[in-house]
């Protein structure tokens, strides 16, 4: 018993400074404020604060990137993304993507929906539940070469090709079907 216990204390205290992500604004279902308004939905469409610790050694910027892999596409759906914010922040404002609070030198890219910027939850109404990723990549360049109309594709590429290390949220939504 004193060796599983002293096994448990070992690995809690190794991993007490993972790079973790948390938001006030998030839950383990999302709401009205986070669902998209167009393509049928009547959503807020804010951006939801987020809040990262303990980024790993070698962290010169960071990106954010809000995916749906149930979106019926058969690739998934990109809501957000966010690159080049510089490695000394350490959070996103509530609504940033529509005042325009991101840091300086961040750049929000292409989404699917067909714009830079958060584009809220809209999963087609009667779906199952779907999941969103919200996930706070810590790179290991100051700033990847993109602009905002570069598409999710390339810039997804760029963002794995230079992560060390992430962390996630995920949370849900779904809409009810109609009669």
């Amino acid at each position: 018993m004193r060796v599983i216990l002293g096994l448990m204390v070992s690995t809690a205290i190794l991993f007490a400074g993972n790079f973790t992500l948390v938001s006030p604004d998030l839950r383990g279902q999302l709401s009205k404020k986070q669902e998209f308004n167009g393509f049928g939905c009547s959503g807020e469409n804010i951006s939801p604060k987020l809040q990262w610790n303990n980024p790993p050694k070698g962290t010169k910027s960071f990106a954010i990137t809000v995916y749906d892999p149930d979106a019926p596409t058969g690739s998934g759906w990109w809501h957000w993304i966010v690159v080049n914010i510089p490695a000394n922040i350490t959070e996103i404002v509530t609504n940033a993507s529509a005042t325009k609070g991101l840091p300086k030198g961040a750049i929000e890219t292409m989404t699917d929906y067909g714009s830079a910027g958060f584009g809220g939850a809209c999963p087609p109404q009667g779906d199952k539940a779907h999941e969103y990723r919200f996930t706070v990549h810590a790179l290991d360049v100051e700033k990847l070469d993109l602009k905002a109309k570069s598409d999710s594709a390339l810039v997804g590429y760029m963002i794995n090709k230079h992560t060390i290390e992430k962390a996630t949220i995920v949370s849900y939504y779904g809409r009810k079907a109609t009669k």
